[in-house]
């Protein structure tokens, strides 16, 4: 079977004041129930403070645990633009290649509903104290600060 992806863009004028997108590797789309290199499927949100919206489902074939490296890059290329991603277990190789593109690799110990864990990164974004979750939300309000002064200019100056 090949891998299967779906993801949905929003069109919307004006956007939230801080969105992060975090990925889930699960087989049923509402626990974390996968090991990175060995996924079968992964879901990703975008996460405000107030909710999570789901923004894209991945399916890929049924891999190896060991021998085969080709199969994280196009888990590392779906992933794009995550800030992190919840896994049940990850290899040193994948952790290498997702923390190269800016994604935090995040191992939950037990089955965890991501339903529950979208509900925490909601409160850490409002409340802060979570190190990746402050730096995500770091990121994107320095890029939106650049983006106004940069409609600014597009607008032109009336003196």
């Amino acid at each position: 079977m090949s891998s299967r992806r779906l993801q949905l863009v929003w069109s919307i004028k004006q956007a939230p004041q801080a969105v992060i997108k975090v990925a889930f590797a699960s087989t049923d789309r509402t626990r974390v129930n996968q090991h990175f290199g060995a996924a079968e499927g992964f879901v990703i949100y975008e996460v405000t403070p107030e909710r999570a919206t789901l923004v894209g489902v991945a399916e890929f074939a049924e891999e190896a645990m060991d021998g085969n490296e080709d199969k994280l890059a196009a888990k590392v290329d779906f992933l794009e633009g995550c800030a992190a991603v919840y896994v049940m277990a990850i290899g040193a190789s994948a952790i290498k290649k997702l923390m190269a593109k800016g994604i935090q690799p995040i191992r939950v110990n037990e089955i965890d509903a991501v339903d529950e864990l979208l509900g925490e990164i909601s409160r850490a974004m409002s409340e802060g104290g979570v190190a990746w979750i402050d730096r995500a939300v770091a990121v994107q309000n320095k890029q939106i600060a650049g983006d106004r002064f940069a409609t600014m200019e597009e607008e032109g100056w009336e003196g």
